[in-house]
């Protein structure tokens, strides 16, 4: 890739519904109002306790820290660089986009709901995959009715959509 060329990809990435980018910024907060601070209470506390190379509250306390200020690092990029999207603001809704739920039929007759969702707030077990995920990618820009192949490890599969929503405004 060259410098002249974007990364849709990395631009797609961005993307983030309203409820998710609140969610990554009240867990941000959680990190440094609440947890970040206990922790180093608890170390400064242990710290005092003398030989540190035996304390298990001052060994386990310092790499508990580092794994909160590496989430507080990683959160507080993918909020400062995020795009929030509203699904309930899209007009097309004919088409799958960003933030649409789609119900849709593979060639077994097994019907699959998923929500096409930010990176950062897919949960395959709510149904919402990442705007990344194979599947996403195959349902974006579809109607109703269309079939579209997937690409899966056992070889292509068809998926026919049979429902498109939006939340309402």
């Amino acid at each position: 890739m060259t410098a002249a060329t974007p990364d849709v990809g990395a631009e797609l990435a961005r993307y983030v519904t309203p409820d998710g980018l609140q969610t990554m910024r009240v867990e941000l907060t959680r990190l440094l109002k609440q947890e970040r601070p206990s922790v180093v209470e608890i170390v400064s506390w242990a710290a005092g306790n003398g030989d540190r190379s035996e304390n298990g509250d001052y060994i386990y306390g310092k790499k508990r820290l580092r794994e909160i200020d590496r989430r507080i690092r990683f959160l507080t990029q993918r909020v400062e660089n995020a795009i929030a999207v509203d699904p309930a603001a899209q007009t097309r809704r004919d088409r799958v986009f960003f933030g649409a739920t789609v119900l849709y039929v593979d060639e077994s007759d097994r019907e699959t709901t998923v929500t096409i969702v930010g990176a950062d707030e897919a949960d395959s077990s709510q149904g919402q995959v990442s705007l990344l995920a194979p599947v996403a990618r195959a349902l974006l820009g579809h109607g109703v009715g269309d079939e579209v192949v997937l690409n899966t490890p056992r070889g292509p599969e068809r998926l026919e959509l049979l429902e498109i929503s939006y939340p309402s405004p």
